[in-house]
């Protein structure tokens, strides 16, 4: 069995991590999260997470010999995922394509969440995350039950240290230099598709599903 991958592309705070999980769990689809799988480095204190850590407090890209690692680790054994948070720049992109050639797969549609940068501010400053299960919720979009305490653990939701507005800013001129670049990447290789992802996210998983016909 070939294997297929779809990436989605956008800011942080464009929605990638929910739609990917909505795909995981309604299609079957593999979520594979640089963010989850660097920040469950951090939490354990490897090598490859002590390296991250310094540059996430910054809100600067990870480099590309850490996060490839990572990811090729992730894809073993897995028939059909979707990719959150990777690619990152056109290098990342090429390595991709190359692994997909080793593991006899391609990627199917490279989906680009379009959102204004004033609105990812809005969302990544409403944004908590439980500290025991890592669950996210938004104040503003997905709340949860219970006043700022998770709905699975109890446990009282935190911000994350890098959800301030001077860190979201700096990781969007970062995105726009370094990641902008892999739009034209797909558009030449014919499989880009953009979606506005201001939208509710019910309005925004039709759309992904349309595009990639998932049944």
């Amino acid at each position: 069995m070939e294997r297929i991958g779809i990436i989605l592309l956008g800011p942080p705070g464009s929605g990638k991590g929910t739609q990917a999980k909505e795909l995981e769990k309604k299609f079957g689809f593999v979520h594979i999260s640089t963010g989850d799988l660097l920040r469950k480095a951090v939490r354990e204190g490897t090598p490859v997470g002590k390296i991250a850590e310094k540059y996430m407090r910054e809100g600067a890209l990870v480099p590309d010999d850490v996060i490839l690692k990572l990811v090729n680790e992730a894809l073993d054994g897995v028939d059909k995922f979707v990719l959150d948070g990777f690619p990152r720049n056109t290098s990342q992109a090429e390595k991709l394509d190359d692994m997909m050639r080793e593991k006899s797969g391609k990627i199917t549609k490279a989906i680009l969440l379009e959102v204004t940068d004033d609105e990812i501010v809005r969302r990544l400053l409403a944004r908590r995350v439980c500290p025991s299960c890592g669950r996210v919720y938004n104040l503003i979009t997905s709340p949860p039950k219970d006043d700022n305490k998770c709905d699975v653990c109890g446990v009282q939701l935190i911000r994350r240290s890098d959800d301030n507005e001077d860190t979201i800013r700096n990781r969007l001129s970062v995105y726009r230099n370094e990641t902008a670049p892999l739009i034209d990447y797909y558009e030449r290789k014919g499989i880009l598709v953009k979606i506005d992802a201001e939208k509710s996210p019910d309005e925004v998983f039709n759309a992904i599903v349309r595009v990639i016909g998932a049944h």
